[in-house]
């Protein structure tokens, strides 16, 4: 049978309330007394219940995590990466997919809200004066993206896309593509700045093929565009943009790596098992979630001492099958 809080209190030598204060509000217990409650606690396997804790401290124990499309590999990682830290941490998690629909995201975030402590936001796709509104009633974090003030987790795309120009400017290509994300993702733009810098420095030219759906279908798309733009190398949004790529090379008789090199940015599971395997810009998902979380629990315990607050994760280039030494006339 579950112990109560009175026999924590009885087992400790002190008052029901001093229990909760010290589970609650140890700030305001003297240190001796805290301690001596925490060792009852333990000792009986007491654990407060969340919702009589909420009436307490005006916390639910719950955060949200909104995300654009679960069928998408790379989310799958990030919402592991919360899920652990956030159990780790006594929080609950409420996830959302908003299917890549700005609007379903921002009816999500107004919902969901109402139920959480705090909401982390993995890729959001919501214009900036929609997301400046929300940070009015809500606590939030963004993952894979970045702006104004609201405290965020995002990965060095610069470094990314300078350590691919790299690789390919080694294996002596000139010429490279760039297949491009949603209009609305904020990391297609980082990307694609600094891979304008990248190849600038490297004296290489840059093909910009436009925007995509970030799926498989959406590199099938481009991939006769980039095909017709005579370049000897391509980097895509995602990997699953990258796969569609190969795919569709592959049916238009273009070889790979030896026509054309193929780079994705994720370093989801399927990029290894491809054929030939994909060469990719790898991202630390699980890591940027556990950040979020920890960037979250900070916000909510000191709102003033962690605005502004931005981690960034390295990445780092994979080199695989898919590219290889461009071909000289």
């Amino acid at each position: 049978m579950r112990a109560t809080i009175r026999e924590v209190a009885r087992e400790a030598g002190v008052s029901p309330s001093t229990v909760s204060r010290a589970l609650s509000m140890p700030e305001m217990v003297n240190p001796t007394t805290r301690e001596r409650v925490l060792r009852a606690a333990q000792r009986l396997g007491y654990a407060p219940n969340r919702a009589a804790r909420g009436l307490i401290t005006g916390r639910t124990g719950n955060i949200g995590l909104i995300v654009p499309d679960l069928a998408n590999p790379f989310f799958p990682s990030v919402v592991k990466g919360v899920q652990a830290r956030a159990r780790e941490a006594d929080y609950a998690v409420f996830l959302a997919d908003t299917d890549e629909d700005p609007t379903a995201e921002v009816g999500l975030i107004r919902v969901l809200g109402k139920q959480v402590d705090g909401l982390i936001l993995c890729s959001p796709r919501a214009r900036e004066e929609e997301i400046r509104d929300l940070c009015e009633s809500t606590t939030l974090v963004m993952v894979n993206r970045r702006f104004g003030s609201v405290p965020s987790v995002v990965f060095d795309n610069v470094d990314g896309m300078r350590q691919a120009v790299a690789h390919l400017q080694a294996l002596g290509h000139r010429r490279v593509a760039w297949v491009g994300g949603p209009r609305t993702s904020w990391s297609s733009r980082d990307r694609l700045r600094g891979l304008r810098a990248a190849t600038a420095a490297a004296g290489m030219e840059l093909v910009v093929a436009g925007h995509f759906p970030p799926h498989f279908e959406g590199g099938v798309a481009a991939a006769d565009l980039i095909i017709a733009s005579g370049v000897t190398s391509v980097i895509a949004y995602n990997d699953l943009m990258a796969l569609g790529l190969l795919g569709r090379l592959r049916d238009r008789g273009v070889q790979v790596p030896e026509d054309m090199s193929v780079i994705g940015i994720d370093d989801i599971q399927m990029s290894a098992m491809s054929a030939p395997a994909l060469t990719t810009v790898s991202l630390s998902k699980a890591q940027a979630g556990r950040a979020a979380v920890d960037l979250l629990i900070s916000l909510l315990e000191q709102p003033e001492g962690v605005r502004n607050a931005r981690r960034e994760l390295p990445t780092q280039l994979l080199v695989r099958a898919s590219t290889g030494v461009a071909q000289t006339n």
